[in-house]
C-alpha cells in the first residue's frame, strides 16, 4: 500500500520472449535446446504438482525464455489462472460453460480435460508440455483443426503424428519417444510425473549439447536489446 492508501503490486520485467513468439520469430529450435528448456519446465511443474496444483493451461504463450541475472535461456512458467488445487481433480463441468466458453487452450488440451469427466492430475500438464515440445521442434501444433471443437476431437481421438514428419532437422529417436509418450491419450501411458519426465530428459544426451555458454552466446548475438 502506498502512503496515499492506494493498493499496488510490483511485477517482474522479463527480458525475453514467450515461446510462441520465439518460434514465430526465429523458427523451430535445435533438439538440444528444446531439451534444455523442457527440463526447466519440469522443475517448475514438479514443484507445483508436489503442492497439489495442476496448471491446466501449459502452452508456448505461457512460457517465457529470458535472461535472469547471469543465467541465459531461463524459462519462466506464467499464468496460473486456471490452476486447480488438490490432486487429482475430478472434473464435472470445467471445459465449457453454459455460454460455450472454453476454459483452456484447445491446441494444448489433454484428452481428459477435453472430456470433462474423470480424475485429472499433473499428467494433463505433461500432455500439454508434449504439445509445447512438438511446437518447439516443428513450428506447428500437433493437430491443426480449424475450430476449437475440431481440435478437441483430434486430441481425444486422433493419433499424434511424429514430430520428425514436420521437422527440418533430425530429431533423435530418444527425444521423439519422450514427446510421443507425453502425447499418449491415456494418462497411465505418459510419464508418471514431472520428475519421471525430467529423469528421461536427463538421459536424452544430444550432441552437440546446449549449454549456458551456448545460450549466452545466442543472447549476445541475437537476443533483444
Amino acid at each position: 500500500m502506498s502512503q496515499a492508501g492506494a493498493f499496488y503490486y510490483v511485477m517482474e520485467l522479463l527480458d525475453g520472449y514467450d515461446l510462441e513468439r520465439f518460434v514465430r520469430s526465429y523458427g523451430p529450435l535445435e533438439p538440444a535446446r528444446v531439451v534444455f528448456w523442457l527440463k526447466q519446465v519440469c522443475h517448475s511443474l514438479r514443484e507445483a504438482h508436489d503442492k497439489g496444483l495442476v496448471h491446466r493451461d501449459i502452452k508456448p504463450a505461457n512460457l517465457i525464455v529470458c535472461r535472469y541475472g547471469l543465467d541465459y535461456d531461463f524459462i519462466k512458467l506464467l499464468d496460473f489462472g486456471l490452476v486447480s488445487w488438490h490432486a487429482p481433480l475430478v472434473l464435472e463441468d470445467t471445459l465449457v460453460t453454459g455460454s460455450e466458453e472454453i476454459r483452456g487452450t484447445p491446441a494444448f488440451m489433454a484428452p481428459e480435460l477435453a472430456l470433462q469427466h474423470g480424475p485429472v492430475d499433473g499428467r494433463a500438464d505433461l500432455y500439454a508440455l508434449g504439445c509445447v515440445a512438438f511446437w518447439l521442434l516443428t513450428g506447428r501444433n500437433v493437430f491443426e483443426g480449424k475450430t476449437a471443437i475440431e481440435l478437441i476431437v483430434e486430441h481425444v481421438h486422433a493419433q499424434a503424428p511424429s514430430p520428425s514428419q514436420f521437422s527440418r532437422a533430425p530429431i533423435p529417436d530418444a527425444l521423439e519417444r519422450i514427446v510421443l509418450a507425453c502425447l499418449e491419450k491415456t494418462p497411465d501411458k505418459r510419464p508418471a510425473s514431472a520428475t519421471a519426465l525430467l529423469e528421461q530428459l536427463e538421459l536424452c544426451a544430444i550432441e552437440p549439447a546446449w549449454t549456458q555458454r551456448s545460450a549466452e552466446q545466442w543472447w549476445r548475438d541475437r537476443g533483444p536489446r
